[in-house]
């Protein structure tokens, strides 16, 4: 063989060694979370045991802030998949999109927060919330709308029977409700625990065990984006999946280890007991589907709060559990 012939062939052998090289390279997803909150451990879980790689993929985490945030930021592009309130997938709906913002797999399956008040509350009932100062959610979002149909159901006006603030920012809600007069709120973990550490506040109730099963967080992504990328939407459920199981059947103090990089300001203990509370009153789904029976929940929910768009809001439209099935049954 002569030096041409020799070095064509080596030549050819490298070409095929870097195209089966970049063959095996992950594929991108970005996600966009709509706040950073311990609520969302099993998403935090599939990427620091490395869930989503072992099913090739290369996740990309930002935290887009917000319901309307995210979901512009889902619609725009700028965000493959979204972690976010279902609702925001009806709120799209109603307004006749072409591309509808699908939910194909659930993170969480109740409410996450929990009602606190600033003094010590031993025999709370309900009906000492009436003529109180009520810090509440934004107009709209799930927080809000879970904690008005709760409150209804123990026969409380929230607008009536309440003096019920609603300007405050979501991020700014904790310090408000610590300097302010308020005397109740609605708090997500680790934040309502580290204000029981502090003094400043005592969890009395759980508006996730009143209002029962609910798709409060959902992973979604765009029509289009499901048509055109099956098998990523199938690897992303399958990490998650994963995640929910291992979160299932492990320890809050081994979960709260694995998640403290995405919480480096929250001591340890506090992690490990808000975590323990989540999974002692079952908010974290243990599996990615989500059935009709939390769908049709979400919408009574809404409809109470006011907030329901549009008379019909199809299941079987908005929602895709072939995914999920196909991976929970392989």
């Amino acid at each position: 063989m002569n030096k041409v012939k020799f070095f064509a062939l080596v030549s050819c052998v490298f070409l095929i060694f870097l195209a089966a090289c970049g063959s095996n390279e992950n594929t991108s997803i970005k996600l966009g979370e709509v706040t950073r909150s311990l609520f969302y451990a099993p998403q935090y879980v599939a990427l620091e045991k490395g869930f989503f790689e072992e099913e090739g993929l290369d996740v990309e985490l930002q935290t887009t802030w917000g319901g309307d945030k995210t979901m512009t930021a889902l619609l725009s592009d700028g965000i493959d998949v979204a972690l976010v309130g279902s609702e925001t997938s009806i709120y799209v709906y109603a307004q006749d999109s072409n591309d509808y913002a699908v939910n194909f797999a659930q993170l969480t399956q109740t409410d996450g927060t929990f009602l606190v008040s600033k003094e010590a509350k031993p025999d709370f009932e309900w009906e000492d919330l009436k003529d109180s100062n009520f810090l509440g959610q934004r107009k709209g979002g799930m927080p809000q709308m879970v904690g008005e149909f709760v409150l209804k159901k123990h026969n409380i006006d929230p607008h009536n029977d309440l003096n019920l603030s609603q300007n405050i920012d979501f991020a700014n809600i904790p310090s408000a409700f610590a300097s302010g007069d308020y005397e109740y709120v609605q708090l997500f973990e680790p934040t309502a625990s580290v204000f029981e550490k502090e003094g400043n506040g005592h969890v009395i109730a759980s508006f996730g065990e009143e209002s029962g099963h609910v798709p409060y967080t959902v992973f979604m992504a765009k029509e289009s984006y499901m048509a055109e990328n099956e098998e990523n939407i199938k690897a992303f459920t399958k990490a998650i999946y994963k995640a929910q199981k291992w979160v299932d059947e492990t320890n809050a103090a081994e979960i709260a280890e694995v998640i403290q990089p995405y919480f480096e300001d929250v001591d340890l203990d506090i992690l490990t007991s808000s975590i323990d509370r989540y999974k002692g009153q079952g908010s974290f789904a243990t599996d990615p589907i989500l059935d009709e029976e939390e769908w049709n929940n979400l919408k009574n929910i809404m409809e109470e709060a006011g907030e329901l768009p549009v008379e019909d809001v199809p299941y079987e439209d908005l929602v895709n559990t072939e995914v999920a099935e196909e991976v929970i049954n392989n």
